[in-house]
């Protein structure tokens, strides 16, 4: 092969990573895009009820386009809103998130947290996402308790090990919670239990799909699971899909709604709105909210 030859292969190898690149740092990540799936857990001739699942916002306060996106979804109208963490990238960061949902706190909530919602980003090798997982490195203190007073002060339901019962669309909706399983903040234990006979709906939360955690909830009757961080792999093979999960769920369960195995229960996991400030980039997953219609089984 002549040299001329090998030159213009390499020139064009260079020359496609970085147009990739610049599509999925500069194009892809602020492709918004809202998703719709129909869930079949409510009983016979029920009506539907639309939970807008919010997660992995991962805000910073000069992100505008984002916060007026997630804002406007409000006029999808939905009778409940579940955001499963990650919502902060930034000690400044709270502002942003109440722009961003300031529209849906008059709907009924219900929220735990994620690592990020504690503790800021660190960077580190892209690498280690699908190496084995080492010591979790944490970053600068975020402002967790002004987060968590917007949301509870709201009225929204803090599930952060925690378990309660609400009113939305005019049913009765059975909810638990964990803090975040990947950093060890969860305590399901404390909570766990058989669902209400009086509950028309119940509906599990946690910011990172852990299977053991997922199979718990499942086996206590909980219909709908509900969880983030998985970022849907956040950079993709086309046709193939993620790569990683970032946790032990498996890959073809990085994003999207599925029946959990060996249970009753169905399993939706958002890819989320945002990215890690250390790596702002998407390709072939673009950033996500999920509107879930639930319908009779």
């Amino acid at each position: 092969m002549q040299k001329r030859t090998v030159f213009r292969l390499a020139a064009g190898t260079v020359a496609a990573g970085a147009a990739t690149f610049a599509y999925a740092s500069l194009v892809e990540r602020n492709l918004f895009t809202l998703r719709r799936f129909d869930v079949p857990v409510l009983a016979t001739d029920a009506e539907p009820l639309r939970i807008l699942h919010l997660s992995d916002l991962h805000m910073t306060p000069d992100q505008r386009r984002k916060q007026r996106w997630v804002a406007s979804l409000a006029a999808t109208d939905p009778d409940l809103v579940v955001v499963t963490g990650d919502n902060l990238a930034h000690p400044g960061g709270v502002p942003g998130v109440l722009r961003a949902l300031q529209p849906l706190l008059d709907v009924p909530g219900a929220f735990v947290f994620g690592s990020n919602d504690y503790r800021g980003p660190v960077w580190k090798n892209p690498l280690s996402y699908v190496l084995p997982e080492r010591e979790y490195v944490q970053g600068v203190d975020l402002p967790t308790e002004d987060l968590r007073e917007v949301l509870v002060g709201a009225g929204w339901a803090d599930l952060n090990n925690a378990r309660t019962t609400i009113k939305a669309g005019g049913r009765t909706v059975e909810l638990v919670g964990v803090d975040d399983p990947h950093v060890e903040r969860d305590d399901y234990g404390s909570v766990a239990g058989p669902t209400s006979e009086q509950a028309d709906l119940s509906i599990g939360l946690t910011h990172s799909p852990e299977p053991p955690l997922l199979d718990e909830m499942a086996a206590d009757g909980f219909q709908l699971l509900l969880a983030g961080h998985t970022h849907g792999g956040q950079v993709c093979v086309p046709f193939y899909g993620a790569l990683t999960t970032n946790c032990d769920l498996p890959l073809s369960m990085a994003k999207g709604l599925h029946r959990w195995p060996n249970s009753d229960a169905w399993l939706h996991v958002s890819a989320g709105v945002g990215t890690h400030p250390t790596a702002p980039i998407r390709f072939a997953c673009r950033p996500e909210a999920s509107l879930l219609t639930l319908i009779p089984r």
